[in-house]
């Protein structure tokens, strides 16, 4: 039985006021897209609106390229399924094994205030489906709540840290710190050096610290599925 991940992007491309583009970071889907797609995972795309979600420019640069965003850049068949991103409320847990949201800031804005996104990880939760994260998508976590209770609550967690936000020099623009919220809604959030791949798993639930981890938040969403 071939397994099926659902991967949520972001439609969102402004960075607050600085008149600047955002929208997801291309690393943080293509390396976890190749090291399941490699593996025989079958892997849907959505986004909030559907069609073309936004990448972001920075992510594009050449110091950012990694073997997999080459990969990704003479990959027709992906850069294909990215044009025709599913809305995000035509999407069926039921159709899925897993669901994995990549980051980038776009995610701030949209995907942590989309209710239909919420309802999605909440329906995937409980019918004990994983549902993964890395970078600024764990941010999309901060209103979903299980049982009246923060989904993060006392569980490990970890997400873009403080210092790497600062590091980019946008902590007074995204509307939210990814690593305060995640402490707030009770998660017992770690983090390591800067920029360095860590993943966390806590029963269901994978959470990676920066783009350097969407690989490995990958390798570990796959041994759940």
């Amino acid at each position: 039985m071939s397994k099926k991940v659902l991967f949520v992007l972001t439609s969102h491309d402004e960075l607050g006021n600085t008149g600047k583009k955002t929208g997801f970071w291309s690393e943080e889907l293509a390396a976890p897209y190749y090291a399941l797609a490699d593996k025989g995972v079958e892997i849907v795309l959505a986004s909030v609106k559907g069609g073309q979600p936004p990448i972001d420019p920075k992510s594009e640069e050449a110091s950012f390229q990694t073997e997999t965003t080459k990969r990704m850049d003479n990959d027709t068949v992906l850069l294909d399924k990215l044009k025709n991103t599913i809305p995000l409320e035509e999407v069926k847990m039921e159709d899925f094994d897993a669901v994995f949201y990549p980051g980038g800031h776009g995610p701030l804005w949209d995907l942590a205030e989309s209710k239909i996104s919420q309802k999605l990880i909440v329906d995937f939760y409980t019918a004990k489906k994983p549902v993964a994260f890395v970078c600024h998508a764990p941010g999309v976590l901060k209103d979903v709540k299980v049982d009246g209770e923060y989904l993060v609550k006392g569980k490990n967690v970890t997400g873009f840290t403080n210092t790497e936000e600062d590091a980019v020099e946008l902590t007074n623009v995204v509307p939210f710190l990814v690593e305060n919220m995640l402490v707030k809604n009770g998660g017992i959030y770690t983090k390591i050096a800067d920029w360095s791949p860590y993943a966390v798993v806590d029963g269901l639930l994978v959470t990676g610290q920066n783009p350097a981890s969407s690989e490995k938040v990958a390798e570990e969403l796959l041994k759940l599925i």
